[in-house]
């Protein structure tokens, strides 16, 4: 391995988190949050100099793009992790045997968690703040697309956690390579947690190849029911909200899902997302209701559906039934986030049961899949899978637990 070094570094590192206090690590956050506005300059021109390299038409611009707004969210955030309790050293049950031995499971850090993500530099703050809040280290893998972005946001953590006296290899930053993907995922014995964050293909690749344990997420084909009894002008709030808020998002809405009795409504339900330009690709059905009546309307095909777009880009699928939505988002879903828009109580609550989902609405966009939103101050990651963590994980969620026993002299028969 040639980064064997780094991640032994990083692994001695990660044992020295330990003698840290909660009171010095959330001074330390704090401290890299005023940093973030105080040096926002050289994070920008860094950003800058990753933008000029992509075409702003691409879908993945926006993830990319830092602004000045978008970095005091990222510094709030930080502050917001600060302030959250320790998930360190909670004893999650205790108990005492018939032979006297005392048990207590306790929660721990995991030790080295390696995060693979494309072009989204916010996550490098937001991975550093939730791995030094619950005492992991890092080990971070991001896309070329992003990498000056990256490594000023590096170097600037770097520089606070030296001023603190605190080893800066508690933090690294791998080559942006396909390599250096490839040797983390082989890392056995340095990195305890790999966490892909980005698309299907990424996170199929890091599954496939990975000899270290893995937690899935990102990928989301969202869905979103407009029952038949659906509130017209709640439903054109929502619907546009989790379209149109960020498109780049994993919780952005990818298709909606109407009832026949609604197609009359369908014009006036979708009409707010003509003003960003939003490109509808109908089934027959709901062609026939919007032609005319929307002006960036096209045909659906096959591979309409089950599509996660990250662009100003919908699919609309007719149905007869609440049992037929059910099956398109069986069939479609990624077991991401889902929602639906109805009156009916009954039918809402048998939506929520049904769908095999980590996120489930009722009446409220899928925009709201987010840590922060949650209350839980950031998120690594929306975990899609059901063995471990599911939806927002943060600091509860990247840790673990062991088991501490206090005996007397006791001996096993």
């Amino acid at each position: 391995m040639q980064l064997k070094e780094t991640f032994e570094s990083v692994k001695r590192a990660s044992k020295t988190l330990a003698l840290l206090s909660d009171v010095q690590r959330n001074e330390i956050l704090l401290a890299v949050a005023d940093a973030i506005l105080n040096d926002k300059e050289r994070i920008l021109k860094a950003n800058h100099e990753d933008l000029a390299k992509m075409d702003p038409s691409s879908p993945l611009y926006d993830r990319l793009q830092l602004t000045e707004s978008r970095l005091e969210g990222i510094a709030a955030d930080m502050r917001n992790v600060a302030t959250l309790p320790s998930p360190l050293g909670h004893i999650t049950k205790q108990k005492t045997l018939p032979n006297g031995l005392r048990l207590c499971r306790v929660s721990v850090p995991f030790g080295v968690i390696g995060m693979i993500y494309e072009a989204r530099p916010n996550v490098t703050f937001d991975v550093f703040s939730l791995c030094f809040k619950s005492g992991n280290a890092c080990v971070l893998k991001g896309g070329k697309d992003a990498d000056c972005s990256n490594r000023e946001e590096v170097a600037l953590i770097h520089e606070i956690l030296e001023k603190y006296g605190v080893s800066k290899d508690v933090v690294a930053l791998l080559p942006a390579t396909h390599e250096a993907t490839g040797e983390m995922l082989n890392a056995i014995g340095y990195v305890d947690l790999c966490i892909p964050r980005g698309g299907r293909k990424l996170i199929d690749f890091v599954r496939d190849t990975a000899r270290i344990p893995v937690i899935e997420t990102g990928a989301g084909v969202v869905n979103t029911y407009f029952d038949k009894e659906g509130d017209l002008e709640m439903g054109r709030a929502i619907i546009n909200n989790a379209k149109t808020r960020r498109v780049s998002v994993c919780n952005a809405l990818d298709c909606l899902i109407v009832h026949q009795d609604r197609l009359d409504d369908l014009g006036p339900l979708v009409a707010p997302m003509a003003e960003k330009n939003v490109i509808i690709y109908a089934d027959n059905r709901a062609y026939a209701a919007l032609n005319g009546k929307y002006p960036y309307l096209e045909h659906a095909t096959a591979d309409s559906f089950g599509t996660e777009f990250m662009d100003y880009k919908l699919a609309i699928k007719t149905v007869d039934s609440l049992e037929e939505a059910l099956a398109h988002i069986d069939e479609n879903g990624s077991g991401h986030s889902e929602s639906i828009i109805t009156m009916n109580e009954t039918t809402a609550r048998k939506f929520q049961m049904h769908i095999d989902a980590a996120c489930v609405y009722w009446n409220a966009p899928t925009s709201f899949t987010d840590g922060a939103q949650f209350g839980l101050g950031a998120e690594i990651g929306i975990s899609t899978q059901k063995l471990g963590p599911r939806g927002p994980m943060a600091l509860e969620e990247i840790c673990t637990y062991k088991w501490l026993i206090e005996g007397e002299g006791q001996t096993r028969p």
